[in-house]
């Protein structure tokens, strides 16, 4: 009997609702269609007992376990379960050596599934990748990071990847009705009489997580006391006690993911800049400064001088956090997004930078002009640093002369667009073009 075996009738009590609950087979299984609905891959796989190394990625509750546990009851092989908190090297390579043996002595295959496989470090990992490599082992990882991010490449590249995406309201709502009309592993041997409104607030602020609004729905009908006639009514204030506000994860993987999503929404939406600011802030408990820092940087990556405005704004916001603290300055950071977002935009700072720094790549060395060079000292004459023309001694300040080295002459590196205060920028860099008959 391996790890995921479901115990005796009589051991009922013992086991919490959501593990007495799980899904045995594909057809039990809630939600995930996409990748095992009728004729999916992986569906296919393990119908047939053809499952090979596979990476299982998803949120906390979308299914990961459950389905390594319907693979281990599927499969002819041996299954073997670790979490990647406990286990250690040697663990990993004693399960080797038996799955070698097995192979080697039967001719049994051995299914290795590594939950939480992100808590593994690197050395670990590599223990697994020559039993992987060479078919010792089928490997099995499930993990709620960005495997991209925590698994080695090599193991990633020997495994298919399959994200699970996370559960809604509704598949909640298909778990608790089974449970509550199954009498041998669920609650139906209970006279239960829970309140449509009841159900709905669990599976609301269960937030996709089937294993959080089962516990909940046990909790809710094991401390509810029972009526005069025996039954059991769980009402909509009984289910607000079950279960609270879902704390939501905030691991590196969605700071980052918050994060971007932030950035490019400074892009293009006021109501998405700030919703997921106060949501990064207020929900997940990430620091304010690493969002100022950066609304700083799109204030030029982004805006630049189409609006020169909105580097301010974004300063005094750091300012403002700096001087008054959380929450106080939530109004000043708000407002200099939502100034940030409405403003006109231009990448015009980033393109002459790239520009530059292309044509810096270009040039081995660069010498100053003779008429730009230090003048400050006696002698510098006789150097022949002259001919410095000083552009407020000439019409509208500007003066025709070559300022870079003589093997960029006439490049051009910032472009001014026509967006906002840039307009006049891109004006007068037409007018100084056409007056130097470059014609650009």
């Amino acid at each position: 009997m391996d790890l995921f075996s479901m115990g005796r009738e009589s051991d009922r009590d013992a086991r919490l609702l959501a593990d007495r609950m799980r899904p045995s087979s594909l057809d039990e299984y809630i939600g995930q269609e996409h990748i095992i609905g009728p004729g999916k891959l992986l569906r296919r796989a393990i119908e047939a007992d053809q499952v090979s190394s596979i990476l299982l990625y998803g949120p906390p509750g979308c299914g990961k376990t459950t389905l390594a546990h319907i693979i281990s009851q599927q499969t002819q092989g041996h299954f073997v379960r670790l979490n990647a908190v406990e286990a250690s090297v040697k663990d990993v390579r004693e399960v080797i050596e038996q799955a070698s043996s097995n192979r080697n002595l039967y001719g049994t295959k051995t299914i290795l599934f590594l939950d939480e496989v992100h808590r593994f470090n690197s050395s670990r990992q590599d223990a697994l990748l020559p039993a992987v490599e060479n078919g010792t082992i089928i490997f099995i990882g499930a993990t709620t990071e960005n495997p991209f991010h925590y698994v080695n490449g090599a193991l990633m590249s020997r495994s298919t990847l399959f994200q699970l995406q996370p559960l809604i309201k509704e598949h909640s709502m298909i778990a608790m009705k089974r449970a509550l009309s199954d009498r041998d592993k669920g609650l139906a041997f209970m006279d239960l009489k829970p309140s449509e409104e009841a159900l709905d607030h669990i599976a609301t602020m269960a937030n996709g997580d089937i294993r959080r609004a089962l516990n909940a729905l046990e909790l809710a009908a094991m401390t509810t006391p029972p009526d005069s006639d025996g039954s059991i009514h769980i009402t909509l204030e009984v289910a607000e006690e079950s279960i609270r506000r879902p704390i939501v994860k905030a691991d590196e993987s969605t700071q980052y993911d918050v994060l971007s999503a932030f950035h490019k929404s400074i892009r293009g939406s006021s109501d998405a800049a700030l919703f997921w600011f106060l949501y990064a802030v207020e929900k997940l408990g990430m620091d304010p400064m690493v969002f100022i820092r950066r609304l700083i940087a799109a204030s030029s990556e982004d805006i630049g001088l189409a609006n020169p405005q909105a580097m301010v704004q974004a300063v005094s916001a750091l300012d403002a956090y700096r001087n008054n603290g959380w929450p106080e300055a939530k109004l000043n950071i708000a407002q200099a997004i939502l100034f940030a977002v409405e403003s006109p935009k231009s990448d015009g700072v980033v393109s002459a930078i790239s520009n530059a720094m292309a044509a810096m790549d270009e040039v081995k060395s660069a010498e100053v002009p003779l008429h730009l060079r230090d003048t400050h000292y006696q002698g510098a004459v006789k150097l022949g640093h002259v001919g410095y023309k000083y552009p407020h001694s000439y019409p509208g300040h500007y003066v025709r002369q070559e300022y870079l080295p003589k093997e960029l002459s006439g490049s051009v590196f910032y472009q001014a667009t026509e967006q906002g205060n840039e307009s006049k920028i891109a004006h007068n860099q037409r007018l100084r073009r056409e007056d130097e008959g470059t014609g650009k």
